[in-house]
């Protein structure tokens, strides 16, 4: 194998392990995304329920946390199951 050869498959397998990389880079951004998404969506079902306590919630709210809980069985569904002792701050 000539030097030539060497540097080409040197360069190839530095491609891949870029491009590993990267895919692997934009794999945890998907999920932290969704997780922000999730988030938001946990946030806005306490809300709804909170409000329902306080009889101050809109006629909607009914339908608006079944909304809810359908994204997040979704989401579970894609992500696996949400815990209670997951730290919110990632």
């Amino acid at each position: 194998m000539g030097f030539m050869d060497k540097v080409k498959e040197q360069a190839a397998s530095a491609a891949s392990a870029a491009k590993d990389a990267a895919a692997k880079g934009q794999a945890k951004v998907g999920e932290i995304q969704a997780k922000r998404g999730a988030d938001g969506v946990l946030r806005q079902l306490g809300l709804a329920a909170y409000l329902q306590t306080q009889n101050r919630a809109p006629a909607s709210t009914e339908a608006d946390i079944e909304k809810y809980i359908e994204t997040l069985k979704a989401y579970e569904a894609e992500n696996g199951e949400l815990s209670a002792t997951e730290d919110s701050s990632n």
